[in-house]
């Protein structure tokens, strides 16, 4: 073989090793840019929320004694602190976590189906071209994925009330669930199999609501924070875009929130239900306790909420590059 022969193979040979540099390298873009399976999208939508839900109970907890402290004659107006520390000094230090098993079922099945079925959708109305839905469309699909799951949560959301709650009464009327089976086995046992739902109306309202405006104002947020080139796709991104998000939902969605947790929590009076419906609940709060009122608990509702949603979504993110990193 010549010398030219061999030159003339050299560069054949150094195109043959570049388009197989770029074809591994567009292999691995297109692994990146593959879909995570609808199933891992379920799975790692309950984890960040559990994982969530472990750190931010005890604001939870603080929320639901605020939002029903108004109630009856010894109604008390403690903030935030003097909340906390009162339950801390009368039911003890781990009192705060009160509720967690409820909580980690809640999210075990409402945050994971509300999750999983948003990202579904949003992949599915998402072009071929990986161009994002509409910010309606974002709110469309936020309020299907509430709704998915607040059927399937409002058993554990129920418990979550009442054991969060308990405290606050005198020893002789508490219930005294010891965790949530025992809670949904009682409830069942004691007051019918339908009280577990008790409340779905409004949970399923509060649940549109809040994935509404958590989700789409998220996407929404992290679209616009990428688009103005001060940001990347990183945890910084995440936690503002997270923050933003949780303080549009908890504008809109702790009206409906204390009605869920006042409805879920109230005993038969004479045979008759203490509230009608969501609409009673918000007439007699405005009536006797001030149009504000509705808005009851907002000091811990939304670093709850604030928090639960960055972690939520930070969670949500990690797992999410991890697993295309190291599964896909």
């Amino acid at each position: 073989m010549t010398e030219t022969a061999l030159q003339e193979q050299r560069p054949m040979s150094e195109r043959t090793t570049v388009a197989l540099e770029r074809r591994e390298e567009k292999s691995e873009d297109t692994k990146t840019k593959a879909q995570i399976p609808k199933r891992i999208n379920f799975l790692l939508g309950g984890l960040s929320g559990m994982c969530s839900t472990s750190i931010v109970q005890p604001l939870d907890l603080v929320k639901t004694r605020m939002q029903l402290a108004g109630e009856g004659a010894k109604a008390t107006r403690a903030g935030t602190l003097g909340t906390m520390f009162g339950v801390m000094r009368n039911e003890g230090v781990l009192a705060v976590y009160t509720g967690l098993s409820a909580a980690l079922l809640r999210q075990a099945t409402y945050t994971t189906a509300r999750l999983g079925v948003y990202n579904s959708l949003f992949d599915a109305v998402s072009s071929a071209t990986g161009t994002p839905p509409n910010f309606i469309t974002k709110i469309a699909i936020g309020m299907t994925a509430g709704a998915s799951g607040a059927f399937i949560g409002t058993p554990a959301e129920v418990a979550l009330v009442r054991m969060t709650a308990d405290g606050r009464l005198p020893v002789e009327l508490r219930r005294g669930y010891s965790n949530v089976f025992n809670a949904l086995a009682r409830i069942t046992r004691e007051e019918g199999l339908f009280t577990l739902w008790r409340g779905c109306g409004p949970t399923a309202v509060r649940a549109m609501v809040v994935n509404a405006a958590q989700l789409a104002s998220y996407s929404q947020a992290k679209q616009m924070l990428l688009a103005s080139d001060h940001f990347e796709d990183n945890i910084k991104c995440h936690f503002t875009a997270s923050m933003i998000s949780g303080f549009i939902t908890t504008v809109a969605s702790l009206p409906v929130d204390i009605a869920k947790t006042r409805i879920q929590n109230m005993k038969m009076i004479d045979g008759k239900p203490e509230y009608k419906g969501t609409l009673d609940v918000l007439i007699k709060v405005v009536r006797n306790e001030g149009f504000f009122s509705l808005w009851k608990g907002f000091t811990p509702y939304y670093p709850r909420i604030g928090l639960h949603t960055v972690l939520t979504f930070i969670f949500l993110e990690q797992m999410k590059a991890f697993y295309i990193k190291n599964i896909m």
